[in-house]
């Protein structure tokens, strides 16, 4: 799936707008961009603050890198942002069996095309109290296996400075800086030969949240928990914001579904 010209003028546009902003808001730190293959790749970073996409999207889109995320359906109804979703040609989502194929369905046409591809495979703000990365879903995993591209590890920290999880403002003063660490494409091959099936796919996964794990613990100068923290255990929602006491926030309707 190719940039159109309407696509690339809507990058063009945004960036020209988010990135003066984003230069304002905080300073940023870069390191590993050199791991960033030449054709299409599919990154992975952790999931700590909503405006995480914001971030890893300036970066990549400053090495030339179109991104292209796949996105919550319900945020290609809101006015206007919905529209821009459509126009740069995100991905969205859905939660039926079908409609998840579909995605990946398209996700693929963008990395065969030599497209970047985001994807969180926490699916959602991790739910860890320290916000270390959680559980992952298998949907990164799924697609590499199915297209052979690679998976770039990635891992940012600070963001949540300036905008906390669930936050209401933003915190400029004083300037923080966000520094966002790129790993060696994940190794995957012990996986290739085997069967696509919920195994191959869950230890392929876990490998991927591995890697993005010892990222984050290098940005960090700390060790992660060595048991990853698991929603279904700790009986949290697996999508949509989550309150404290761990059920779902009502405000969030469609997206706790």
């Amino acid at each position: 799936m190719k940039e159109s010209a309407k696509s690339r003028a809507t990058f063009m546009l945004l960036a020209g707008l988010a990135r003066p902003l984003m230069n304002i808001l905080m300073a940023k730190k870069w390191e590993g961009v050199e791991n960033l293959p030449p054709g299409g790749f599919i990154a992975v970073p952790n999931h700590c603050t909503e405006i995480d996409p914001i971030v890893i999207g300036h970066m990549v889109y400053n090495q030339k890198r179109p991104p292209h995320f796949l996105a919550k359906t319900g945020l290609f109804k809101v006015p206007v942002l919905g529209a821009l979703l459509h126009a740069t040609r995100q991905i969205p989502v859905e939660r039926s069996t079908a409609g998840a194929n579909r995605s990946l369905q398209v996700a693929k046409e963008v990395v065969d095309a030599g497209g970047a591809i985001i994807i969180y495979p926490e699916g959602t703000l991790t739910r860890d109290p320290d916000l270390w990365p959680m559980k992952g879903h298998t949907g990164a995993a799924r697609l590499a296996l199915q297209t052979g591209a690679p998976v770039v590890p990635m891992a940012h920290w600070g963001a949540q400075d300036v905008f906390p999880r669930y936050a209401k403002r933003f915190h400029v003063f004083p300037r923080k800086t966000v520094r966002v660490l790129i790993g060696k494409p994940v190794d995957l091959s012990a996986f290739s030969d085997r069967p696509m099936d919920r195994a191959t796919l869950t230890e392929a996964t876990e490998v991927i949240m591995d890697a993005i794990t010892e990222l984050l613990e290098t940005l960090r100068g700390k060790d992660a928990p060595a048991e990853r923290w698991d929603p279904a255990v700790h009986k949290q929602s697996k999508h949509g914001r989550f309150t404290q006491g761990g059920s779902p926030d009502a405000r969030e309707g469609e997206d706790s579904k």
